[in-house]
């Protein structure tokens, strides 16, 4: 499948875009950026400097996911989400200059395999987002994520966990739950939840 940059789209010259990917109109890649294969970035979007995107990860419109954010493959961006980079954001430095590039360090959200962001969330960088979790609309999400939770709310705290196929999972007892879309059972046990078969 080949590669598609809307002519509207503004990517630079030295970023990586993978076979197959799409990068909808008014969207902006900057440089050193590397996106995988099969992504799609939407309308508006942006996508920081030096920013890494492993493959089919979608972006949806107006998200910004600032550097040195690291998505894996599979990651979901919902509308207008924010990915930050500062922890201690100001436009001057304390004798009133400029704050230029020079004068701080960013900061980065990591996504795992398969994560979800929802549609206006805010990930406040450091931050880890383990693999298959969902952040709900709206959240702020200030400390890192285990695999498979489900974070709701500001602050974001978690209110259960979510399978792979993205539906929250529904308590068995003693530990146990199970995917109502999929049937796959789960085993938690403290901040963990694994997949497990049937009859363990």
């Amino acid at each position: 499948m080949a590669t598609r940059i809307a002519d509207s789209a503004d990517v630079a010259a030295d970023a990586v875009i993978g076979e197959g990917s799409s990068i909808w109109h008014l969207a902006q890649v900057r440089e050193g950026a590397v996106l995988g294969a099969d992504c799609v970035i939407g309308r508006g979007a942006y996508i920081g400097p030096d920013v890494r995107l492993g493959d089919a990860c979608k972006v949806q419109n107006y998200a910004l996911v600032y550097e040195p954010a690291r998505l894996a493959d599979g990651v979901f961006i919902g509308p207008a989400a924010v990915l930050t980079n500062d922890m201690h954001p100001r436009a001057i430095n304390p004798d009133g200059s400029l704050k230029s590039v020079q004068d701080w360090e960013p900061v980065g959200v990591s996504i795992g395999y398969g994560a979800s962001i929802g549609a206006r969330a805010v990930c406040v960088a450091p931050l880890q987002i383990g693999a298959w979790a969902t952040v709900a609309a709206g959240a702020v999400v200030t400390r890192d994520v285990p695999d498979h939770a489900l974070m709701v709310g500001v602050p974001a705290r978690q209110r259960g966990w979510v399978g792979q196929a993205g539906a929250p999972l529904q308590q068995d007892g003693d530990g146990r739950w199970t995917c109502p879309v999929s049937g796959t059972t789960y085993l938690s046990h403290g901040d963990t939840i694994r997949e497990v078969a049937p009859n363990e």
